[in-house]
């Protein structure tokens, strides 16, 4: 999809996290001008201020997953929501990733947490992970790119697959099906290890396995039904904590696929229409789901307003799927 001069300037026109990224993947600047804008997401901005938050033991909010004590410089969303809280640690750090801050940025971070981060579940160490499998795969994403020793969690997820091909982190109460919110978390946290690391053997055949869970399933279905699987599967939100989508889910198959150098699967294709459908007159995404819970500050829109980082990701998941496609449909579709 052929962005116009306005929209692409809108786009543009934000945070140092998003705009390398818009430069890269939709501008097609050259490596020279987005590398150097990525370089300004931790010296300004919202990369900077997250850093700022950081507590001398290499922690956020005191805490691995849940923050341990309040802090003032913290705000719920919406204003009288309760919920997950996104300021600890592994969230804090999974987003500084997501925007792309270099790891030296962070140079003594993973020692600091070998020692002082424990998780609150039986205060098992930082860089072993626990039980919960999205938790584990937020902690060997986040290990690869600090240059943490996570090697356990490796063989963890190919030890903790489910006989029908995904994870679910009720698997330690006796769950024996697969969950889509737990599939695509571990999914992606190990596609991005594999990127950085280089892969793994065992662990991407896992992979591999539990990407043909979701596509069995089109993304969008149970397989023992044939109904969708939810109503939260059609939201567009950002940012995407973690609940499953179908533009997350996308968002994840685009990256493998580039990863693996193969084309789009085909089964994938009413996912694509869902998150098209969205797609406003003026080629942009509104924000549709805010979920509740404490934050350090708001990095997108609120509900019903149109989203920069929504626009992003999810015109990059079009031009993916449609430049794959022979022209005439591709030119049905724009």
């Amino acid at each position: 999809m052929a962005l116009d001069e306005a929209l692409l300037g809108w786009l543009l026109d934000t945070d140092p996290a998003l705009r390398w990224q818009v430069e890269r993947d939709l501008a097609k600047e050259r490596d020279v001008v987005w590398a150097a804008t990525r370089t300004r997401v931790a010296a300004e901005g919202m990369g900077a201020r997250l850093l700022e938050l950081q507590d001398g033991d290499g922690q956020w909010a005191g805490g691995a997953y849940f923050p341990s004590r309040a802090d003032p410089r913290a705000v719920n969303h919406p204003d009288d929501g309760e919920g997950q809280p996104y300021t600890a640690t592994t969230w804090s750090l999974n987003t500084l990733r997501e925007w792309g801050v270099d790891a030296s940025v962070l140079a003594g971070t993973a020692e600091k947490l070998t020692v002082n981060s424990r998780w609150e579940y039986d205060d098992l160490p930082y860089w072993g992970g626990e039980v919960d499998c999205c938790i584990n795969a937020y902690t060997l994403a986040n290990g690869a790119w600090l240059g943490a020793d996570v090697s356990g969690l490796v063989e963890w997820f190919v030890e903790h697959q489910l006989p029908d091909g995904g994870w679910n982190c009720d698997w330690v109460e006796g769950s024996r099906r697969s969950s889509f919110h737990s599939t695509l978390n571990s999914l992606r946290e190990i596609l991005w290890f594999e990127q950085a690391i280089g892969g793994h053997d065992r662990l991407r055949a896992a992979r591999h396995r539990a990407q043909e869970y979701l596509l069995e399933r089109r993304l969008l279905y149970s397989l023992g039904t044939g109904e969708r699987v939810g109503g939260w599967i059609a939201n567009v939100d950002y940012p995407f904590r973690w609940p499953y989508t179908a533009l997350r889910a996308l968002d994840y198959l685009r990256e493998a696929t580039v990863h693996d150098d193969v084309a789009p699967d085909p089964r994938a294709g009413e996912a694509v229409t869902l998150v098209r459908s969205a797609r406003g007159e003026d080629g942009r995404w509104l924000q549709g789901t805010r979920y509740k819970g404490q934050v350090w500050f708001e990095v997108d829109v609120p509900v019903g307003e149109p989203s920069p980082w929504l626009t992003f990701y999810a015109t990059r998941v079009l031009d993916w799927w449609d430049n794959a496609q022979p022209s005439a449909t591709r030119s049905a579709r724009a």
